[in-house]
């Protein structure tokens, strides 16, 4: 198998909780964590597999009081990476309850970046199961990644990774 790099931030929360247990079930010896606010794109170049993870802010917001967040400085860093050979999956974080129009857009927002540098995008997701009006990690019926809702779905979490990691698996993973 190869190592996996799995970028993800906040530092803190859910999204590192969710890092955390996507290492584990792929096997901790087969990952490293990564935090995108203390790596560059010289990082990425190591893996192979790339797995992002990311926290839901809605598009209005990623243009407003969301300076400084710990993806601002590494998004802009993607198109300086060759991703030909790359397998890359996300998963993001949301709360599908309290924002049902903006569940987890976080995936869509990294898909839409990670499309303009042709990445091979893995990992997409059925919507059954949620509750939610719009968002933008939606594409043709499916998440453009791993939706998790720590808020009001927390004990689905381990199951909706294990099933990600296998289909992750059979993608190329």
């Amino acid at each position: 198998m190869k190592k996996t790099g799995i970028f993800y931030g906040p530092a803190k929360g859910s999204v590192a909780k969710v890092a955390e247990i996507i290492s584990n079930k792929f096997g901790k010896e087969n990952c490293d964590l990564v935090l995108v606010k203390e790596s560059s794109v010289n990082d990425l170049t190591k893996y192979d597999n790339i797995i992002l993870g990311i926290s839901t802010i809605g598009k209005a917001n990623w243009n407003s009081y969301h300076k400084d967040t710990d993806w601002d400085f590494f998004i802009n860093e993607l198109d300086k990476t060759d991703w030909s050979k790359k397998n890359v999956a996300i998963y993001g974080l949301g709360d599908q309850f309290s924002y049902p129009d903006n569940f987890v857009d976080g995936i869509g927002w990294i898909y839409e970046r990670l499309q303009k540098v042709n990445a091979k995008i893995v990992g997409l997701c059925e919507t059954d199961g949620y509750e939610f009006t719009d968002s933008e990690g939606v594409k043709d019926g499916k998440f453009l990644g791993l939706p998790i809702d720590e808020d009001n779905q927390p004990e689905l979490t381990e199951m909706r990774v294990s099933k990600w990691i296998d289909q992750l698996k059979k993608e190329g993973f």
